[in-house]
């Protein structure tokens, strides 16, 4: 499919809008790269149907390297006047075959490698209480040892990096249980890092696509740069529509679906950019630089117009959120009715019902200073007092039989004693 995009949007622009065949072919190759995290951007809040979901998950993995090398195919056309298919083909197979291979290997070893760590009687003890911080940072340094590797070695790091990460997805499938919180925390790690990078990549992209817009230098005067950015995408839309239908055997929905969702971001715009560390001239680099900024911006907004106009719409977060503060705040008053049926020390109660209403948000910051002040003037409580606070906190976390019993401090009465065999697991938060 990615060689006849690239064909296609290679023909279109060269007869339609009369750019050479070699620039139209950097053109393409450039525009063949899809981004994953864009394409869920624009179809957020619909239901996307899921082989197509997962189709353009995948096809984004592989597309990347796909493009570097028809890039490179396509600059030498421009510089040599000629296009050597066959040289090009082994350097494919060469790039492609060989970032494989790297990545099954490396993500092989690196496997084994936690493997044995969580198995150590060294430093990785088989219990829930290992905070496996090495283990962690190992996690964290994979993709980017497996891609330095993969390109030092002259191969496709990207595909090394895929083909490993293919691997541990598997590895994690059947590791879950061998310590969960290395594997929770390793989760949570990577979704941040995820969060933040591509959030970075979509800011860095909107500024420097205005930047290009607002620079004089770069505009062309003519208008054949946005015609032909419009070629590119509907070059691209018409291949990845009839391919759906006829190779893949999709229903006209899934495949306008699968033909939208091939969203392109950061990695187009990037090797726009590289275009301009080779030999291609001044005039025609700033032509690749319009042409995709055009394409990336119609393969932003199309999608997110018509996905709303074809798709079915998913609960949205509004409305998950409501019926979670529905139930906190249930819970929550269910825990303070309880706290108020037992007798407790004035300051003890205040700072339950205080902790209770935090997890609503419905607390003041003033409430929050005198919360504060009081933990400085008086830092540690009594052991009667802190059994006490624990057993008030375990009732309102839970359903706990009481019976009463008493005991005097101070000349204050304190009524609450749960039955023991019946006392659950403490919580910090309801969820």
């Amino acid at each position: 499919m990615v060689i006849l995009c690239a064909v296609a949007a290679t023909v279109f622009n060269h007869w339609l809008v009369g750019i050479s065949l070699p620039l139209s072919f950097i053109l393409a190759a450039i525009s063949t790269p899809t981004d994953a995290t864009a394409s869920a951007a624009v179809s957020n809040g619909r239901v996307l149907p899921n082989p197509e979901n997962k189709y353009l998950a995948l096809e984004s993995l592989f597309n990347d390297a796909s493009g570097i090398i028809l890039l490179n195919m396509g600059i030498l056309w421009y510089v040599n006047g000629y296009v050597n298919v066959a040289q090009t083909g082994e350097d494919f197979l060469y790039s492609a075959g060989g970032g494989a291979l790297v990545g099954l290997l490396s993500g092989l070893v690196l496997i084994g490698l936690r493997q044995a760590m969580f198995r150590s009687r060294v430093n990785f003890l088989n219990n829930t209480f290992n905070s496996g911080t090495p283990m962690k940072v190992l996690y964290l340094m994979t993709p980017f040892a497996v891609y330095l590797v993969g390109e030092h070695l002259g191969v496709s790091g990207i595909i090394a990096v895929v083909c490993a990460g293919l691997l541990h997805n598997v590895e994690a499938e059947r590791s879950q249980l061998i310590n969960p919180v290395v594997y929770y925390d390793s989760v949570r790690l990577n979704v941040l890092i995820e969060e933040v990078l591509n959030t970075a990549v979509f800011v860095i992209l909107g500024m420097v696509l205005v930047r290009t817009i607002a620079d004089k230098t770069i505009v062309i005067h003519s208008w054949r740069w946005l015609v032909a950015g419009l070629m590119l995408y509907v070059a691209s839309g018409l291949v990845r529509y009839w391919y759906a239908r006829l190779a893949m055997h999709r229903p006209k929905l899934c495949s306008l679906a699968f033909s939208l969702g091939g969203v392109h971001g950061a990695v187009t715009f990037a090797l726009a950019f590289t275009v301009a560390q080779t030999r291609v001239n001044r005039p025609d680099f700033n032509l690749v630089l319009m042409v995709e900024c055009v394409l990336i911006v119609l393969s932003l907004l199309v999608p997110t117009i018509v996905f709303r106009l074809i798709l079915k719409p998913t609960t949205t977060d509004t409305e998950l959120e409501g019926e979670v503060t529905k139930v906190r705040q249930a819970m929550v008053n269910q825990a303070i009715a309880r706290i108020k049926q037992i007798y407790l020390p004035e300051d003890l109660r205040r700072r339950v019902l205080y902790d209770l209403n935090a997890q609503i948000a419905n607390t003041t910051t003033r409430q929050f200073i005198q919360e504060v002040r009081q933990v400085v003037a008086k830092p540690a409580l009594p052991i009667e007092q802190r059994q006490l606070l624990e057993e008030a906190y375990r009732l309102a976390f839970g359903t706990i039989p009481c019976q009463v019993d008493t005991y005097k401090n101070e000349n204050t009465i304190f009524l609450i004693r749960p039955n023991r065999g019946n006392i659950p697991p403490r919580f910090g938060h309801f969820f």
